[in-house]
C-alpha cells in the first residue's frame, strides 16, 4: 500500500503542527494561515525537508504530483521552457531509497525544484530564451546545476526567460504570465522562474540578475528572491549576457528557503576563477530570532523619492516593521545613482556584444529587436569610452561601500512602480526616463556587487505583490536573511499565494 503524501499531524509552519481538523497553522506569532491540505505545491522548502526526512513524504509521490500540476496548470502560464519527468523521477527515486537508508544530504534532499534556461544541463536543451540555441544541448552541467544534484534535490524542468536574459522575450517566445492577474508583468528576465515558484509548480528555482533579473519577477510574483554578492556564486555553464553583471541566486517562497538554496550553491568553483574562495558560512546560523544590534541604513530621499503611493506606503510599513523587532534605524546618504544606471545600460551592451561575439552580427535574422539593438549599442562603443565606465563604475562601488560600511543592511524599493501593467511595461521605453528610472534601486547593485534580498512587503489594493529589498555588505548574505527571515516571522506577506 502507498503511504499518503502527507502525513497532517507533523505538516507544520515554523515548526508548530497544523490542526488536522481545520486546516490552519498557528504561527509564531500567534496568527492562523488557512493551508489546505492539498495544497502542498505552496510549502516552503524548509517545512517540506522536515516533513522528508522524517519519511512522511514520498519524494516520488511529490515528484508525481508536481508533475501532473505542472501539466495541467503551466499551459496557462507558460513559466516552463523544458518539463524533465524523466529525469525528475529517476532522481526522486534514488533520493526515496537514500533518505529511506537514512543517507541525508541536506534540507534540499528529495525537493522538486527547477532552474533557469540559462543553466547548462547535461544531455538536455539549453536554449536562454533564444531559438537561435533551441538545438544546444550541452554535455556537462552548470556548476549550479551539479550542486543542487549533488544537494539530492530533484529539477523538474527549465524555466522559460527573456532572449539571452535582456529585457524582452524573443517575438517567438510566448512571455510567462503573472499568476495574480495575467494584465500585470511577470518580471524579467527571469520570469519564468518567478511565475513558476509563485504558481507551485516547483519549490524554488534559479534566476540570474545582471540588471534586476532576480528582483524584478520576485517582486512582481510575490517571491523572495536573493541576488548574492557578485562571485559568491559560479557562473560556469551559465549563458552570459554581460559577464562582470552576471549573478546567479535563488528564487523562493521564504528568506530560510533562499538560504538553504544559497548554501547549497555557493563557493569557489575551479571552472570559474572569478568565483570567490571565501568559507560558505551557514547562512541560518547567525539568526537569533530577533534584530536586536542590527543597525539599519535608510536613505529617505533615495527610497521614496519619485515612487507611487504604494510603493511609498509598503516601504514606510516596512520600515516600522524592522524597527518595532528591534532593528536601529539609521539615517544614510547613499551616492547619487543617475550615472551608475546610464553607465550600466551602456557597460552591459558592451559585455553582451562580446558575449554574442560568435553569432552577431553573423546570424543576426535570428535576434530580436531588444537584444539585437543592445548589441548593436556595445559594438558601437569606443575603447576610451568603455575605460570611462569601468572608471566610474569602480568610484561608484567604493562610495556604495563607504555609504554601507557602519551599517548592517539597507531598506529600498524594489521598484518606483507597484504591480505595473504589462502595457505599461511595453511602453515604458517611449518616455524619456522611466527605463533609467525602473532600474534605479536594482542596477546600481548590480554594478557594485553587492548582495540584496527582495520580498514581499505588501499588497496593492487590487491584491497585487509589491516588493522591497534588504541590501548588505559584500559577503553581507547572512545579515540581509537574518533580517528578511525576521520580517517574515512577524508578517504574512511570503505566504499570500495565487489562485491557480
Amino acid at each position: 500500500m502507498r503511504r499518503p503524501l502527507l502525513d497532517h499531524s507533523i505538516l507544520s509552519a515554523g515548526g508548530v503542527p497544523i490542526n488536522a481538523g481545520t486546516g490552519c497553522v498557528q504561527g509564531a506569532f500567534g496568527q492562523e494561515w488557512a493551508v489546505a491540505l492539498d495544497d502542498f505545491h505552496y510549502l516552503e522548502i524548509s517545512e517540506l525537508a522536515r516533513l522528508i526526512a522524517a519519511r512522511k513524504v514520498s519524494p516520488v509521490e511529490l515528484t508525481e504530483a508536481m508533475l501532473r500540476r505542472i501539466e495541467r496548470v503551466d499551459p496557462g502560464l507558460k513559466s516552463y521552457a523544458l518539463v524533465t519527468p524523466d529525469l525528475a523521477l529517476t532522481q526522486a527515486r534514488a533520493a526515496e531509497q537514500m533518505i529511506g537508508r537514512h543517507q541525508l544530504l541536506s534540507q534540499l534532499h528529495g525537493v522538486p525544484v527547477a532552474v533557469k534556461d540559462l543553466c547548462w544541463t547535461e544531455g538536455i536543451a539549453t536554449a536562454a530564451g533564444m531559438p537561435l540555441h533551441r538545438g544546444f544541448i550541452p554535455s556537462v552541467d552548470a556548476t549550479v546545476v551539479r550542486k543542487l544534484r549533488e544537494a539530492g534535490a530533484i529539477l523538474l524542468g527549465k524555466l522559460q526567460l527573456t532572449e539571452g536574459a535582456f529585457a524582452d522575450h524573443h517575438p517567438d517566445v510566448p512571455a510567462p504570465l503573472n499568476p495574480w492577474h495575467r494584465d500585470h508583468w511577470s518580471g524579467a528576465s527571469s520570469s519564468g522562474s518567478g511565475v513558476a515558484t509563485a504558481a507551485g509548480l516547483c519549490f524554488g528555482s534559479l534566476g540570474s540578475d545582471t540588471g534586476g533579473s532576480i528582483r524584478f519577477p520576485s517582486a512582481a510574483n510575490g517571491n523572495t528572491g536573493l541576488k548574492p554578492t557578485w562571485g559568491r556564486v559560479s557562473r560556469f555553464g551559465c549563458f552570459e549576457l554581460a559577464a562582470s553583471l552576471d549573478h546567479i541566486g535563488p528564487m523562493c517562497r521564504s528568506a530560510s528557503d533562499a538560504a538553504i538554496m544559497l548554501g547549497a550553491i555557493a563557493g569557489s568553483d575551479p571552472r570559474d576563477p572569478t568565483a570567490l574562495r571565501s568559507e560558505v558560512p551557514d547562512y541560518l546560523a547567525a539568526d537569533d530570532g530577533t534584530l536586536r544590534g542590527v543597525r539599519l541604513g535608510f536613505d529617505e530621499r533615495y527610497a521614496l523619492d519619485d515612487v507611487d503611493a504604494d510603493t511609498r506606503r509598503a516601504v514606510e510599513t516596512a520600515l516600522a516593521t524592522v524597527r518595532a523587532l528591534g532593528a536601529e534605524i539609521v539615517t544614510i546618504r547613499f551616492p547619487d545613482v543617475a550615472g551608475a544606471v546610464a553607465d550600466w545600460a551602456l557597460n552591459c551592451a558592451v559585455e553582451t556584444a562580446v558575449a554574442h561575439a560568435e553569432t552577431f552580427p553573423a546570424q543576426r535574422e535570428l535576434y530580436g529587436p531588444g537584444l539585437a539593438g543592445l548589441i548593436d549599442a556595445g559594438r558601437a562603443l569606443s575603447g576610451l569610452d568603455f575605460q570611462r565606465i569601468l572608471l566610474r563604475r569602480r568610484d561608484f562601488a567604493g562610495r556604495v561601500g563607504a555609504a554601507l560600511d557602519a551599517i548592517d543592511a539597507m531598506l529600498v524599493p524594489t521598484q518606483p512602480i507597484a504591480a505595473p501593467t504589462v502595457h505599461r511595461m511595453a511602453t515604458l521605453g517611449r518616455v524619456p526616463g522611466e527605463l533609467a528610472a525602473l532600474t534605479r534601486f536594482t542596477a546600481p547593485f548590480d554594478m557594485s556587487g553587492n548582495p540584496a534580498l527582495t520580498l514581499p512587503v505588501a499588497f496593492t489594493a487590487a491584491g497585487l505583490p509589491i516588493g522591497a529589498q534588504f541590501v548588505g555588505r559584500p559577503l553581507g548574505e547572512p545579515a540581509i536573511i537574518r533580517v528578511g527571515r525576521a520580517f517574515q516571522r512577524a508578517t504574512d506577506w511570503h505566504r499570500r499565494h495565487p489562485k491557480v
